[in-house]
Formats: structure tokens, C-alpha cells, sequence
């Protein structure tokens, strides 16, 4: 899940979903209220671990911090030096969560198709909106900490794709990544993010743990519809239409992967015969076909590793 959340395009809670644990983590994230102090009352420390089941939750928290870390000096490579493999891994992990989710479905029924085109439509259309220019202040910091963590529980939207779209994407990465060396200034940035993804995560996990206890099959339609709309971010073969010079402000078509001094404003798919003569970057055709294969298969290793079908809320 922290892996995934570095990446625009993917999100965490798809990872959490094919792994069995989205609505015990729901729970989890519920728990942290009013009802803590009472247990705590009642059955001090134990008791207030238990409510909030603490084992699991400081284990899933130390495999993201992990995995934070390996996406953001890791894969963040990755997509420099050969974005067409990872994308396409990513798309074939999507495309088979989404198979995934929509088999947890019980019954497909007028609502349930409703639903999953709304779900479509609406990543569709976020995955179409233009970045816009970052703001460094910490209420939007908070603000932004707040939506993007709510993104992360809803499987098929990105968190880190809602930072880009907010302008937010490259203030708080390599803000994470000063943090780690003790530059004051990031770490302030990264805490008051972190305040607001915690706010976010109290307000918004209830939403969903109602929704899933009431709307079952609409909301995991809409889930199936999120996954899908999102597949238009994540086409591995994508020419660069427009681009902003961070240093000049310039605007323009011109790109290099390899510089930080491009922010991509705009892109289009393109087929993956064509990419090399728009692009002048190499294809990857077959090893993305493999990639494609391997994250298609590994959705359903991860189910029956997992052991268990998503728990009721």
C-alpha cells in the first residue's frame, strides 16, 4: 500500500481490498473515537488495543512506512528510467482488481450497473482535469493531506494522483524526502500533512464503513467503476502534450524524463506502435506485455495468499 500510494494513478486501497483487509482496516480507522476513551475507561490499555486492534493496524503502519520509503527512492527510478514496464504492471494489477471487486458483488442488479458507471465516469473525468500550481501554505498543506488520504481508501483513485491534481505531488514528495535527512522546514511541511491525512482519515473512513454496511453491492460497484475509470491515467505508452518549465514558467511541448525541470501539464495515449516515433523513447512492447501478465496473475496470488474473501463491516 505505501508503494503504490508514491505513484500517480494507482491507489493503496486497492491493495488493501485484493489482500483481504479493506474493511477490517475501515474498522480499524473507525475505531479511533469517542468509543477508544470509553474502552480505555473500562479496560485500560489492553482493552483500548483491542478496540483499536492494534497489532494489526502498527504492522500494516511499518510495512506503508516501508513501503513509502522503497516507492519514493525506488520505484520513483522506476518510473524515470522505464515508466512504460511499471505502468503496464500496473495496469494489469488494475484491470484484475477490478474483476476482483466486482465478483464480491452479490447479485448485478439496476443499482449496481448504475453505479459502477458512475464510478467509471467520475475517475474517468478526474484522470482528464489538468494539474493545478501547488501552494506551500499549511492550511493547504492540512487541506491537501486530508483529501489525498481519502483518496487512498478508495480503491481505483490515487492519493498521490489527487496531489498531482492539486499541485501538490512535487512539494510533498521531495518534502518526504528532506524529511528523512532532518531538514526542518520539510519536516514541519510533512507533519502538517500527516495531521491532515489523520483528519481525513477519521471523517471519511465513516462514511465508507457506513455505506458498506448499509449499500453493500452499490458501493463496491462504484469501487468496480473507480478501478476502471482510473485505466485511462495509467496507459503505459503516453506522449507529452504540455509542459511547464518550473525554472521559467514557460510553456511548451518540450519533455525530458531524465530532467526535473519539466512539470507535465497535459498527456495523450498513444498506441504502443506509434510511442517510439512520437516519443523518441523505446516501447518495451514485449516486456510490458509481461509485466501486463505478471500484475494481472498477482492480484490472485495476493487473494489466496490472503487466505480470506474482504470481511463485513
Amino acid at each position: 500500500m505505501g508503494m503504490a500510494e508514491v505513484i500517480p494513478g494507482v491507489s493503496g486501497g486497492t491493495i488493501a481490498f485484493i489482500t483481504g483487509i479493506y474493511e477490517r482496516l475501515l474498522n480499524c480507522i473507525k475505531s479511533i473515537g469517542p468509543s477508544l476513551l470509553s474502552a480505555f475507561k473500562n479496560d485500560g490499555i489492553k482493552g483500548a488495543w483491542q478496540h483499536i486492534d492494534g497489532n494489526f493496524i502498527v504492522t500494516l503502519l511499518i510495512g506503508m512506512v516501508g513501503g513509502i520509503v522503497v516507492g519514493v527512492f525506488g520505484i520513483s527510478h522506476l518510473m524515470i528510467e522505464v515508466p512504460e514496464i511499471l505502468w503496464s504492471f500496473f495496469f494489469g494489477l488494475i484491470i484484475a482488481s477490478a474483476i476482483y471487486v466486482g465478483r464480491q458483488v452479490n447479485g448485478w442488479g439496476g443499482k449496481e450497473i448504475i453505479a459502477l458507471i458512475l464510478g467509471i465516469v467520475i475517475a474517468y473525468g478526474i484522470t482528464l482535469i489538468s494539474p493545478a500550481e501547488g501552494n506551500e501554505a499549511l492550511w493547504f498543506v492540512f487541506l491537501s493531506g486530508a483529501i489525498a488520504i481519502s483518496a487512498l481508501i478508495l480503491p481505483g483513485i490515487s492519493g498521490s494522483f489527487i496531489l498531482l491534481l492539486m499541485g501538490m505531488y512535487m512539494i510533498i514528495i521531495p518534502a518526504v524526502k528532506e524529511s528523512l535527512k532532518l531538514n526542518t522546514d520539510s519536516m514541519l511541511i510533512a507533519f502538517v500533512f500527516g495531521l491532515g491525512c489523520l483528519a481525513g482519515l477519521m471523517t471519511f473512513s465513516r462514511v465508507l464503513s457506513w455505506t458498506f454496511k448499509n449499500y453493500r453491492n452499490t458501493t463496491l460497484a462504484l469501487l468496480c467503476g473507480f478501478m476502471l475509470g482510473s485505466l485511462n491515467k495509467i496507459w503505459p505508452w503516453r506522449q507529452v502534450t504540455l509542459t511547464m518549465n518550473k525554472e521559467t514558467g514557460e510553456l511548451s511541448d518540450k519533455f525530458d524524463r531524465k530532467s526535473d525541470v519539466y512539470k507535465i501539464l497535459q498527456e495523450a495515449n498513444v498506441s504502443p506502435f506509434e510511442y517510439t516515433e512520437l516519443t523518441s523513447y523505446p516501447d518495451y512492447f514485449l516486456f510490458a506485455v509481461l509485466a501486463f501478465i505478471f500484475g494481472f496473475a498477482i492480484v490472485f496470488i495476493m487473494e489466496k495468499l490472503g487466505g480470506e474473501k474482504p470481511e463485513h463491516a
